[in-house]
């Protein structure tokens, strides 16, 4: 960090562009001043006897992030009710359900757990991307290309030990939603092709290679279902407990979700994909490379998708088939986010997400409230996230000051 101070400040001392990047540093500067005030603000509720327990259980812009998410997902719900009312449900039944169905045993819990594994992967597959400043909305072609290499390892060498031929498979997961992220990147930086049009595409592409593999050259003989062989017991994911789906893979999900934190918090590619996201031309004139940080972050994004599809096939499936997802890409966005593309904000939004998946079909067959609503309900939590996202520093501010004077504060 302090090479590029340093190079910066020599660039800006010799350019005859100085000034605009002094206009560049004058803005981080200002947002900077900006969080410095938020916080000051914050310190005058948190020494009031009366204030918002969130308030001052956490630094100042986490809590703002956590009462935006919170109030988010509670607006959700309330309009959710108000749907579910106007279709002739009830709504107390219907999130009754919803909670049974999702948390109401550790059978129920553990198929949440199930549901959340393969949203945290595709959620860090967002945010990989999303912290380099790119939109990658083709998690879900990774999560079929990843699915589709686990399955070409993982169905073959069955000789090998697990110890050896699991990991093997992972990585091959991860190597194919990697490759097919990387080719995004590679269109991004050579042709300056949007990647949000490119991912959508080469979503289709994906889901429909599959479907030809398994109708074709995949298919298990003697050719009556389009299906894949099936894995070898030697690379399928170990389960925690018989009778239960719960398999090692939400292990796998967890230990990613820390190595996203330290890889944009300790290593200094990390701290270039933020400085790229934030600025892509401060980064590039700061000695950066932002070509090859792009490059890199949709491979490893890639890479999030295709380990959500490899966990999908080795530790739920056994076996490759056409759409064995159903829509884990497009749902890891949301989880995203929910999450503001934070570690912990992930697993708590791949939780969410998959507690509403998990609980969906209960609903359904206790209060006779159509699955539907469920993606409803989901809809509506992306819509009140982005809006509580789009607060501004100074409507923060006026809000502050109604929390104080409900405080008794002058």
């Amino acid at each position: 960090m302090i090479y590029y101070k340093k190079n910066c400040k020599k660039r800006l001392t010799n350019d005859s562009s100085a000034t605009i990047m002094n206009k560049q540093i004058y803005m981080l500067y200002v947002h900077v001043r900006g969080k410095g005030i938020l916080e000051a603000e914050m310190e005058n509720i948190k020494q009031k006897p009366v204030g918002l327990l969130i308030l001052r259980l956490f630094p100042p812009e986490t809590a703002w992030k956590l009462l935006i998410q919170i109030l988010s997902v509670f607006s959700a719900l309330l309009v959710g009710a108000v749907v579910i009312k106007l279709i002739g449900g009830s709504p107390g039944a219907a999130y009754r359900a919803l909670l049974v169905g999702s948390m109401g045993n550790l059978k129920a819990v553990m198929e949440t757990l199930v549901k959340a594994t393969p949203l945290i992967f595709t959620g860090l597959s967002f945010a990989y991307a999303a912290k380099a400043g790119l939109i990658n909305i083709g998690a879900e072609g990774q999560l079929y290309m990843g699915g589709f290499l686990a399955t070409l390892v993982g169905s073959s060498f069955g000789w090998m030990p697990l110890i050896i031929h699991l990991p093997i498979t992972l990585l091959a997961g991860f190597i194919g939603g990697g490759l097919w992220g990387l080719i995004i990147g590679w269109l991004k930086v050579k042709f300056g092709a949007n990647e949000i049009i490119t991912t959508v595409m080469f979503n289709y592409v994906a889901i429909y290679f599959i479907s030809y593999l398994v109708t074709g050259p995949m298919i298990e003989p003697p050719g009556t279902y389009p299906q894949s062989r099936p894995i070898t017991d030697t690379a399928i994911l170990p389960r925690f407990f018989q009778g239960s789906r719960l398999h090692w893979g939400f292990i796998v999900a967890l230990l990613c979700v820390f190595l996203f934190w330290f890889f944009f918090r300790k290593l200094k590619v990390g701290y270039e994909s933020r400085v790229v996201g934030s600025n892509f031309e401060a980064a590039k004139y700061a000695g950066m490379k932002p070509a090859k940080v792009m490059i890199l972050i949709m491979f490893i994004a890639g890479g999030m998708g295709g380990l959500a599809g490899a966990n999908e096939i080795l530790g739920i499936q056994g076996k490759l088939f056409q759409g064995f997802s159903p829509g884990y890409g497009f749902d890891g966005i949301a989880v995203a986010l929910v999450g503001m593309n934070s570690p912990f904000g992930i697993i708590l939004g791949g939780i969410l997400f998959g507690a509403l998946r998990s609980g969906g079909n209960m609903m359904q067959m206790i209060a006779k409230v159509p699955i539907s609503t469920i993606y409803i309900i989901q809809s509506l939590v992306i819509i009140f996230v982005i809006a509580g996202q789009m607060i501004t520093l100074e409507n923060r501010r006026k809000l502050l000051a109604i929390f104080r004077r409900n405080n008794g504060s002058e």
